[in-house]
């Protein structure tokens, strides 16, 4: 890419046209430069033409393609009715006229009042200017917008560095700074970025800047051509040692240095890359060659050699930096890499500019770095078609993207952005601002019109959420379509929760109290049983286990865990030894029971026994042996009279066949929940013997009675089921 430092074209009364035309022959062929022409005469008679004929120069110097350097020329050109709008789509094409409604909706946003203004280096305010970013690119239904978008930034800047000092000339430099510059980073425009960056600086901080470019003892030019210099000699030397590599040139901009200077608390004559150059190289061993010819070639300066080859940046960015003693005595720094790893540095997931920005790991999602690699690639085409004479209408297509669709980005009414998944409603965004303002909400007017809570969120849209003064959400909100979002949903289920959380906690506090009992413990620590539960109050936890968050069985166990208890020592079966006389242990199917001839053996429905528990039988009146578990609440409780009855029991090794067990699970209540369950039990090949299944506040639970061989069945089953999409508990119950 070539730098944007060309001047302006005078675009005043003896502005030639037919000249500034003719200067676009080599870059355009004659179709092309037929359409600027027409969108260059209706610019001609706007009020705006000097800021329009500049936005076109950035474009054309970023090689940008025929119908972007047109939309920018006629962007606004007035169309405030539809026969003007036709007329224009008449004159330029609806490709050109669906980029300048692109641009349009952009302006809006200077409309509505956003603000970033906010306290400098607060989170929120850093939050607010990312978001302010991704909101840019989700509008842009084609890439080229946010194109148009920063070339006007940059001719917005270029005419403000020469007017008066005003609040509005801050704030306009502040946005570029924060929200433009960076966005032209992420893309991978640096042109645009270095201006913007530099122009910013200097109307915000004219001192500072103006102490800056007295340091730097010569122009940009003067550096650049230095730099030339320097390039040409290194590639002699690499043409001498035949290794094969591109050398370029990398000035430093007045606000990097600074910024360098700022970050690592550096005097301006510490800072050795002001003058910096790069060699890219086809393979590993060349970089340590280059390396050696450029410390060959210059007297290295101690202390300046970083080999992030060997040891890679967190971002695992790998280079070679090194600083030198150049031509004419001047520091000169030289990164020497790879193809590969330019790449890397230029497009990779973990991109070179999250380093530059300072960005945190995680601050930004992995699937949006993705999607900003992708338009870096492809503007990086779009350079190689128009260096091959293309016409770039391979690529253009491409920027016809729907990559940032899977989010919207609306407005307070006091214009902060809040992000929303696709799909969002008014009640999705109230909770977003706050939870009460979510419970309180009773309507929504989007853009001053009142629409239901059911309306799907639009990007740019005013949300205003009409409350009462005392409200509660309602349940319907969790299943009737109201809400995208989970956090919403967890809030209002949290809300419903709270209000019956008397009630929750009498009924857990009476299910910890009978396991207690049942166990025999009386000096439970209760702290350990909270943090192993992770939960800070004693209240909660009961609530919890009242609501079957936590059910009796895992604090069972956790209290066997905490008291150093072995299950068989806290639940024996005291089991008398008798046998029928004639007879000793006879199989009855798959359980052998001691001294028992022709009874009828069944299986308790309260427990559902399979191999390997531990099972006793109890001599029932009229109804013969029915086999319970050994933990079986309705054995544990036997009277000492009942437990005459009690016969010893084991599983038949040799018999196999299939018993009924019961599981119980909980899952968020959507579509095709029951079929993807099935899915798995048919899988397994099991036979369900029976289903019940109840949804209640946007949960389902779903009961089924199966046929299992053994518990390494049952546990293998319930393992595959919690892997279901929106389950959030699967268990054996009885």
């Amino acid at each position: 890419m070539v730098f944007v430092t060309q001047a302006l074209a005078d675009s005043g009364p003896a502005f030639d046209s037919a000249a500034w035309l003719d200067g676009l022959r080599d870059a355009y062929d004659a179709p092309a430069l037929a359409l600027i022409s027409k969108a260059l005469a209706l610019a001609m008679v706007e009020a705006q033409f000097t800021q329009a004929l500049g936005v076109a120069n950035v474009l054309v110097a970023l090689r940008m393609d025929y119908q972007t350097v047109a939309a920018a020329l006629a962007a606004h050109v007035p169309q405030h009715s539809p026969e003007q709008r036709a007329a224009l789509e008449a004159q330029l094409g609806a490709e050109v006229a669906r980029l300048i409604d692109g641009v349009n909706r952009m302006a809006l946003l200077h409309n509505v009042g956003i603000d970033v203004t906010l306290d400098e280096g607060k989170k929120e305010h850093v939050n607010q200017a990312e978001t302010l970013r991704k909101m840019l690119l989700a509008m842009a239904e084609d890439v080229r917008v946010v194109l148009i978008l920063l070339a006007e930034q940059v001719q917005l800047l270029r005419a403000l560095v020469k007017a008066d000092d005003t609040p509005e000339r801050k704030r306009a430099a502040q946005e570029a700074q924060e929200i433009f510059a960076p966005l032209a980073n992420r893309l991978g425009i640096w042109q645009i970025k270095w201006e913007l960056e530099d122009f910013s600086l200097r109307i915000r901080e004219p001192a500072l800047y103006k102490k800056m470019a007295k340091l730097l003892d010569q122009r940009r030019v003067d550096r650049e051509d230095y730099l030339g210099q320097v390039t040409a000699q290194l590639r002699d030397e690499l043409d001498r040692a035949g290794v094969q590599g591109e050398v370029t040139g990398r000035p430093k901009h007045i606000y990097s240095i600074w910024r360098k200077m700022q970050l690592k608390h550096l005097d301006f004559d510490q800072v050795y890359d002001v003058r910096a150059v790069r060699v890219l190289v086809r393979d590993l061993k060349d970089c340590y060659s280059v390396l050696g010819m450029v410390h060959g070639l210059w007297q290295p300066i101690p202390g300046e050699f970083d080999d992030y080859i060997s040891h890679p940046k967190p971002n695992d960015y790998r280079s070679l930096h090194t600083a030198v003693i150049g031509p004419e005595g001047r520091a000169l720094e030289v990164q020497i890499r790879t193809l590969e790893m330019h790449q890397h540095a230029e497009f990779g997931v973990a991109a070179h500019w999250r380093y530059k920005e300072g960005a945190k790991a995680g601050s930004v999602g992995q699937g949006f770095d993705e999607k900003i690699a992708w338009l870096r690639q492809l503007l990086a085409w779009k350079d190689e078609v128009a260096e091959a004479g293309g016409d770039g209408h391979e690529w253009v297509e491409q920027f016809k993207t729907e990559l940032f669709q899977d989010r919207v980005y609306v407005l307070t009414p006091q214009g902060k952005v809040i992000d929303l998944p696709q799909g969002a409603t008014p009640l999705d965004f109230a909770y977003a601002v706050h939870t009460d303002l979510g419970h309180r909400c009773r309507g929504a007017k989007i853009d001053g019109s009142i629409v239901p809570l059911t309306y799907k969120l639009k990007n740019a849209q005013r949300i205003e959420i009409l409350t009462t003064k005392q409200g509660a959400p309602s349940r319907d909100w969790l299943t009737q379509g109201y809400l995208a979002t989970s956090r919403a949903r967890a809030k209002i289920r949290q809300w419903f929760n709270q209000q019956h959380f008397d009630t929750d906690l009498a009924q857990g506090r009476d299910i910890l109290e009978r396991e207690l009992h049942r166990l025999g413990v009386t000096n439970l620590n209760q702290d350990k049983l909270l943090q192993k539960f992770h939960f800070p109050r004693l209240e909660e936890f009961l609530a919890a286990l009242g609501r079957g968050e936590i059910t009796a069985n895992q604090t069972s166990q956790a209290i066997q865990g905490l008291a150093d208890l072995k299950p068989k020592e806290v639940l024996p079966v005291s089991v008398p030894k008798r046998v029928a006389k004639g007879s000793g242990g006879k199989a009855h199917g798959a359980v052998v029971v001691e001294g028992v001839g022709s009874l009828t053996v069944g299986y308790g429905k309260c427990c559902k026994p399979v191999p390997p528990d531990p099972i006793v039988g109890y001599v029932t009146r009229g109804r013969g042996v029915v086999v319970h578990r050994q933990d079986c609440g309705n054995v544990t409780r036997l009277s000492e009279g009942q437990r005459a009855r009690l016969l010893q029991t084991s599983w038949n090794s040799v018999a196999g066949g299939v018993h009924a067990v019961a599981i119980l699970v909980r899952a968020e209540d959507r579509q095709g929940l029951l079929r993807d369950i099935s899915g798995v039990l048919s899988t397994e090949k099991l036979n369900v013997i029976g289903v019940k299944s109840e949804s209640d506040s946007g949960m389902a639970e779903m009961r089924f009675t199966l046929e299992v061989r053994d518990l390494v069945q049952m546990n293998r089953v319930l393992a595959e089921i919690k892997k279901v999409g929106s389950v959030k508990s699967a268990r054996r119950v009885g």
